[in-house]
């Protein structure tokens, strides 16, 4: 038996893990087969998404610059990633938690909140004019005016949520010899989204991207609809979005979102959510766009036990989507 000489490095701790996801090739998603596509993993972050980036990163920098210390209590509107995120970074820290949520919120991200001894506050009514992100940011200045010794980590308007994004767009570039004609990102805060556009135009790139926006998001000026799929698009207009840096626009909406799951799921073998799904159908939206020996790449957001009770769930796709029944057939079947 011929044993290979393995070696592996052992991180110092949990934080020191989160980042450097692989790269896997998407070789059955697009069946044109004119270009190449790839998923960044950040289901392999170890709270389970993109945010685990994003959440770690602005409470480092909050704690090197004195706003936050051991003890202290950060606040955040989250409608589930976001918060998850904050959780593992702030129990690493010794920091409390209190996130606000609006119903949304899906039950198995709930139980994982209450598990890392998160405090839950939820809205219920959404604002006439912001919808539940409104509520939940309004509820939030209410907390950070009551709560001694506390921080607002403010996803929608601190830099250092798009500056997390920098290195992101390295370990891209880096994996594909910095070869990316196609950069395909689902917006929310806008973060992610202007995180790699910055990138790009400050290394003076070819890349395109191409922002995956909800249809019912007012972030293009749309108008405000019903969204049940959350973490994607947005209810008030983002703080981070400068459209010059964006190459195109497309809109995805709940169908297409829970379409593109299961079509990772069945070609890939890939469990994602929504926002991930919403990328995989605006790429195939988008291909007559693309150009021949093309890459293109998009981001695998999150993990999709999430959303075992919602995307994943027949009995919830007839119920909240009908539509879905015509527009594809999960694997379990109908």
């Amino acid at each position: 038996m011929i044993i290979q000489n393995i070696t592996t490095s052992i991180s110092r701790s949990i934080i020191d893990t989160v980042g450097k996801t692989p790269m896997v090739k998407l070789n059955n998603i697009e069946k044109t087969d004119h270009f190449n596509l790839f998923g960044k993993l950040e289901v392999a972050n170890p709270a389970g998404s993109i945010k685990d980036r994003t959440a770690l990163f602005i409470i480092q920098k909050a704690m090197e610059e004195g706003k936050v210390k051991k003890g202290d209590t950060v606040i955040e509107s989250s409608s589930g990633n976001m918060a998850v995120g904050l959780a593992q970074a702030c129990l690493h820290y010794g920091l409390h938690l209190i996130v606000v949520v609006d119903p949304k919120l899906n039950s198995h991200t709930e139980k994982i909140l209450k598990t890392y001894g998160v405090r839950i506050e939820k809205v219920t009514k959404p604002k006439d004019n912001g919808g539940y992100l409104g509520a939940r940011l309004e509820k939030v200045q209410q907390l950070l005016n009551t709560i001694p010794n506390s921080f607002w980590s403010n996803q929608y308007g601190n830099q250092n949520n798009p500056l997390t994004h920098h290195q992101t767009m390295t370990e891209i570039m880096d994996a594909l010899h910095g070869k990316l004609d196609y950069l395909f990102v689902a917006t929310s805060t806008c973060g992610t989204l202007m995180g790699c556009a910055d990138f790009i135009v400050e290394n003076n790139l070819d890349t395109k991207i191409i922002a995956v926006d909800a249809v019912g998001s007012v972030l293009f000026g749309g108008p405000p609809l019903k969204r049940l799929i959350p973490g994607h698009g947005a209810g008030v207009p983002s703080q981070f979005l400068d459209t010059d840096k964006i190459y195109d626009q497309i809109y995805v909406d709940d169908v297409d979102c829970a379409r593109g799951c299961w079509n990772l799921l069945e070609k890939e073998a890939i469990l994602c959510g929504g926002s991930s799904g919403g990328m995989i159908s605006a790429v195939q939206k988008y291909s007559k766009n693309i150009e021949a020996e093309s890459n293109c790449a998009l981001f695998l957001c999150d993990r999709g036990e999430r959303y075992l009770d919602t995307i994943y769930n027949t009995k919830w796709l007839m119920k909240e989507l009908p539509e879905s029944k015509n527009a594809f057939t999960p694997l379990c079947g109908w």
